[in-house]
């Protein structure tokens, strides 16, 4: 009997392990997102990376606004997985494209960095980890805090143009619309007025001003801000093709810094998104605390770019390593994008 029990109990066991098996090969293959994922694949991706944002930054300071700019419309919208970055196709518009996307440029930088890394390791590192990294190299260019960020997204195959008003918070929205929207990736309240501090760095379009000063200008500007945006913005329906803009912080428009925080409270904000940060209930505690601590503002701010930058991702076998930015590979096995 102790013979047939003990066999019993081996026989049991290699099920167990035939049955565990896969579970545990599935948890290999996808490790999710871990710091340093391609340490051993390709141990210089964030080194090359690091390198071709500070020379291309050093070549167009505006690149670096860019980086800031991509990851809130790549990853804000369902996922992290570089789908801003497609071009259009017969069958599907392009998030670029969109009138939400105005402003955004400097794609073909992303190209530049992307080739580098292909020729010290062709085929490894995907456009979605380019697209986070170069963000979080790109802060540290504006004087910003270094933000440690895990890797291993992959790359989704089609744009997301069409549901892209649904997840990405605009700055005509109501603050309550935005809190949910952030809300809905894991973004508290002071994550979420610490990532609109980014508007210390960069420039508004007159396009996005113009309701605010025409037929009559927003009362709640003040009115010492309000000569120098109308001289900048002269026309009550730019032309969207003009190089006409208002910076968005004309102490330190190159540097991201909590000035952001003060000159809103001072209602020197651009965008109606600005003018509420600073006076609704909710968000103006937090607003208050960044304008006085830069420390504070960093710390949340850091924290937020980590939630944003994970929110969703593709990981493991699922989506692809395109080998070009902006096009989706030929060749897929892969139903999820």
């Amino acid at each position: 009997m102790g013979v047939r029990v003990m066999i019993f109990l081996v026989l049991l066991s290699f099920s167990a392990v035939s049955l565990l098996g896969p579970v545990f090969a599935d948890e290999e293959q996808d490790p999710g997102l871990v710091m340093n994922y391609y340490k051993e694949t390709c141990p210089q991706a964030e080194e090359v990376i690091r390198e071709q944002v500070k020379l291309l930054y050093k070549r167009h300071k505006n690149t670096a606004f860019s980086w800031l700019r991509n990851i809130f419309h790549d990853c804000a919208v369902q996922r992290c997985d570089a789908s801003l970055l497609l071009d259009s196709t017969r069958r599907s518009l392009s998030e670029k494209e969109t009138d939400r996307s105005f402003g955004l440029r400097n794609f073909r930088y992303i190209e530049t960095i992307k080739e580098a890394v292909e020729r010290e390791c062709p085929g490894v590192v995907s456009c979605a980890d380019i697209l986070v990294l170069s963000a979080r190299d790109g802060i540290v260019s504006l004087g910003g805090p270094h933000i440690p960020l895990k890797t291993g997204r992959r790359d989704g195959r089609r744009s997301r143009a069409e549901i892209l008003e649904q997840y990405l918070p605009d700055h005509n929205d109501s603050i309550s619309s935005v809190l949910h929207k952030f809300g809905a990736m894991g973004i508290d309240t002071p994550g979420v007025v610490a990532l609109l501090g980014a508007h210390s760095v960069g420039r508004t379009h007159c396009v996005k001003l113009v309701h605010r000063l025409y037929p009559e200008v927003d009362p709640v500007i003040n009115p010492d801000h309000v000569p120098h945006m109308l001289k900048k913005c002269p026309d009550s329906i730019p032309d969207p093709k003009a190089v006409q803009y208002v910076r968005n912080d004309r102490g330190t428009p190159m540097v991201l810094d909590n000035n952001y925080y003060r000159n809103i409270l001072d209602n020197k904000g651009l965008l109606i998104v600005d003018h509420q940060l600073a006076t609704d209930k909710r968000t103006k505690p937090y607003v208050k605390k960044m304008a006085k601590s830069q420390d504070y503002f960093f710390k949340e701010f850091s924290r937020a770019i980590t939630l944003l930058s994970e929110n969703n991702p593709l990981t493991g076998t699922k989506g692809e390593i395109r080998k070009q930015c902006n096009v989706a590979n030929k060749i897929h096995h892969q139903d999820e994008s």
